[in-house]
């Protein structure tokens, strides 16, 4: 070994034993109709918070719905109060310490390794690599979304090609009260314009999908009693179209957003993200600043959000 190399064992870390308790043993219900996958997130008790269970599911069904010959197009929803209130930071079934056997991109372990390294890692994957990944679907994607939809679910929501808000819905990212510049898949400013995007984190308020919708974020607006059947009209309209002719006009939008600098952004604001992770370590010895459901729900009515 050469004498400035580093042993082994100061680049890795003991394992977390923690028990995990899973509420659902399938947090993700699919269902195909009419040539439409129907992907529902099915963590009701915990308004679809995200864990690691929950988002490699998704890509499990995602993966489905793209080799199944029969689904043109697929629909992201929930039946929970809210749509999502965001990633996982204190349910019984957290499982950020949890080694995935079976990862999808081409990201290693999180699990035994130590300081910032350990988020950086396992968020390379489950966010911003999953985000990634189900933004490039071969096959239109609709998100269906009612109440609330909260920094993570922004996430899912924003990936997606459409997205069908009913009227009582909205959108808020209110991690700036931990540290964070927005959520890890920082798309606000191509999904708001900038001024608007900086309001929406700086407050971290609620946004209407009334105003969602004026702003561009959302494509529709309708009754909450006639959501889900606007979905499903759209995406059976959708299904109509021939499936190549789809796939690339997707490829080409998408490519317009890469020219203008979207995934460059995001990478350089995913290194932002971890920055304040670590100095929420330093500091406050938490890497999400001490906070977990109930201070931020407090912090959120403090807001007035």
């Amino acid at each position: 070994m050469a004498d400035d190399a580093k042993p082994l064992d100061l680049e890795l870390a003991d394992r977390v034993d923690k028990e995990i308790v899973y509420e659902e043993q399938e947090p993700v219900l699919y269902e195909v109709r009419n040539h439409v996958a129907y992907v529902t997130l099915n963590r009701p008790t915990q308004h679809n918070a995200q864990n690691s269970q929950m988002l490699y599911a998704l890509d499990d069904a995602f993966v489905r719905a793209v080799d199944d010959d029969a689904v043109k197009v697929i629909v992201l929803k929930s039946e929970a109060k809210h749509f999502s209130q965001g990633h996982d930071i204190g349910t019984p079934g957290r499982d950020f310490d949890a080694r995935v056997e079976e990862r999808k991109t081409v990201w290693y372990d999180h699990s035994n390794k130590p300081g910032a390294e350990k988020a950086f890692a396992r968020e390379q994957e489950v966010y911003l690599g999953f985000c990634k990944r189900w933004r490039a679907l071969p096959k239109p994607t609709i998100c269906q979304v009612h109440k609330g939809c909260i920094a993570g679910g922004l996430m899912l929501a924003w990936v997606c090609d459409l997205i069908i808000a009913s009227d009582d819905a909205f959108f808020q990212d209110p991690v700036l009260t931990m540290g964070f510049p927005g959520v890890e898949y920082f798309a606000h400013c191509h999904e708001l314009n900038v001024r608007i995007a900086k309001e929406f984190l700086f407050l971290g308020e609620r946004m209407s999908a009334e105003r969602a919708y004026q702003m561009g974020m959302v494509n529709r607006v309708v009754p909450r009693e006639e959501l889900a059947e606007s979905v499903s009209a759209i995406a059976e309209k959708i299904a109509r179209q021939p499936r190549l002719g789809l796939a690339l006009t997707k490829q080409a939008c998408n490519h317009i957003e890469q020219l203008q600098g979207k995934d460059t952004g995001i990478d350089a604001a995913f290194g932002y993200h971890h920055f304040a992770h670590a100095q929420n370590s330093l500091v406050k010895g938490d890497y999400i600043g001490g906070h977990d459901l109930k201070s931020m729900a407090k912090s959120n009515k403090a807001k007035g959000a």
